[in-house]
């Protein structure tokens, strides 16, 4: 009987073992299913939606799928306020991401690229551009920025380059000052590199200014030694001056392009002095007569000067630019254009081997050529009486004409028109060599009370030869 007991007690004993651990068994598995559906659930779940701390162009995607953040990042507006540090520079208008379906596949990468198999609170932003081109904000907001910027420049301090400069003879180096202005360039490349969100943040950006020990300084100084030893050969006629720059060029300075310029009052005045020392225009010629006797006849009509501010321009150019030598080319005078005439002339003073002498108070002239005496006639000059001599100085014959009508005005006759076989003028009121076939009178005083009216009157005869013998631009002497 106890036997059988013992054996009922562990018979139950064991049923309920057997029992418990089918029981446990289905319940192991039970939880298994419902952790592998978990998994798998938390691993779609994951795979399809942003992380609780993920923004793309600083909009908060988190937790959403990469179609649902499209739609809120395409919602998403842009204050398009531009700031530089802490300062709003530019409020633009307000707009709309331009995202479309074309976005979604960048989305999706940046989705996948996030995954973490738990879910992540690590905090991470995407910037990403949409493929269709924001006008706007890449074009046309970025051109007001740009008007903004240059606009605000102009009340703005600009820096102060530092610069080799040459100041009374000595080369000198200028100190460099900062500046307040914005440096545009820098600061538009920056606006290119910003994240496509709501307002646009950039740090300051200052133009700076070149500093003394920059290489920029470092050439302009060379430049100015080499300017400094330079020397250039300035020929006037046949005299030439050798010009030094070390001593004509106290100041000067030079661009960021090797360019110098250079104060010019220095070979101005060096280029005066020369004009004062060669020209003829307005001096006295020193004329050797018929007679052998030496005169002193101012030039009218003939002689030559400098154009000293032109001829300034030449040299200097030739300085600035390393020339060695030049000649001078900018002549004026009393011509009608304001032509000089004689510059190329270097004998006799100045007038030449080949010029018209007129005496008045011989009544006589003589043609020289090649410093020979081709021809002398008596002559008729103005009449003094009335005070319309033929004006004394040294001119130039100004043109010749065969026949030709003269007109004009003279005492007596207001208006008076004559035709002449031969003309040569020599002075721009009128007066000149003519034949004169009316004269009757052409004694050696007649030009006291029946002169001409300013002209050199001479007799039909010998005219043709006198006017044959003329030359254009010939010197012609009264005295």
């Amino acid at each position: 009987m106890g036997n059988t007991a013992a054996q009922t007690t562990k018979q139950r004993h064991d049923y309920h073992t057997v029992t418990w651990y089918k029981n446990w068994k289905f319940i192991t598995s039970g939880i298994g299913i419902i952790l592998i559906l978990i998994v798998i659930g938390l691993s779609y779940y994951q795979a399809n939606h942003f992380n609780a701390e993920i923004t793309m162009n600083n909009v908060n995607v988190g937790h959403l799928t990469a179609e649902e953040a499209l739609k809120k990042l395409h919602a998403s507006v842009l204050t398009n306020e531009v700031y530089i540090e802490s300062e709003l520079i530019l409020d633009g208008k307000d707009t709309q991401m331009e995202f479309t379906e074309d976005d979604l596949p960048a989305i999706k990468k940046h989705l996948k690229s996030q995954w973490t198999f738990f879910p992540s609170f690590k905090s991470k932003n995407y910037s990403l551009l949409p493929k269709n081109k924001d006008i706007y904000r890449s074009e046309t907001l970025k051109k007001e920025f740009e008007q903004k910027l240059i606009s605000m420049n102009q009340a703005l301090q600009a820096p102060k380059d530092a610069q080799a400069i040459l100041e009374n003879g000595e080369i000198i180096i200028s100190e460099s000052v900062d500046g307040t202005q914005y440096d545009v360039t820098t600061l538009l490349k920056n606006y290119d590199k910003q994240e496509y969100s709501s307002d646009i943040q950039l740090e300051s950006s200052f133009i700076l200014p070149i500093k003394e020990d920059s290489e920029i300084v470092k050439n302009e100084k060379n430049k100015l030694q080499q300017l400094l030893k330079q020397t250039v050969e300035y020929k006037v006629q046949d005299k030439l001056y050798s010009l030094k720059a070390s001593d004509l060029i106290k100041n000067a300075t030079v661009t960021k392009d090797l360019e110098v310029s250079i104060d010019p009052a220095n070979i101005t005045n060096e280029i005066s002095e020369i004009n004062r020392s060669q020209s003829t225009l307005g001096e006295n010629f020193t004329f050797k007569t018929h007679s052998g006797r030496i005169i002193s006849v101012k030039g009218q009509g003939y002689g030559w000067a400098l154009d000293v501010e032109k001829e300034a321009a030449l040299v200097i150019e030739a300085f600035e630019t390393g020339g060695k030598s030049l000649s001078a080319t900018n002549i004026i005078g009393n011509g009608w254009n304001n032509e000089g005439y004689g510059y190329n002339t270097l004998t006799n003073n100045g007038i030449g081997d080949t010029y018209a002498e007129v005496s008045i108070k011989d009544q006589r002239i003589w043609l020289y050529k090649d410093g020979k005496l081709v021809l002398t006639t008596n002559v008729v000059t103005g009449k003094h009486s009335t005070q319309q001599d033929t004006l004394p100085g040294v001119w130039y014959i100004l043109y010749k004409r065969s026949p030709y009508i003269l007109t004009g005005s003279t005492a007596g006759n207001p208006n008076y028109s004559i035709e002449v076989d031969y003309w040569a003028p020599f002075t721009n009121s009128g007066q000149g060599f003519h034949d004169a076939g009316w004269r009757n009178n052409w004694s050696s005083n007649a030009y006291l009370t029946a002169g001409s009216g300013g002209c050199v009157n001479v007799p039909p005869n010998v005219m043709k030869e006198v006017y044959n013998n003329l030359e254009t631009y010939e010197p012609v002497v009264v005295y």
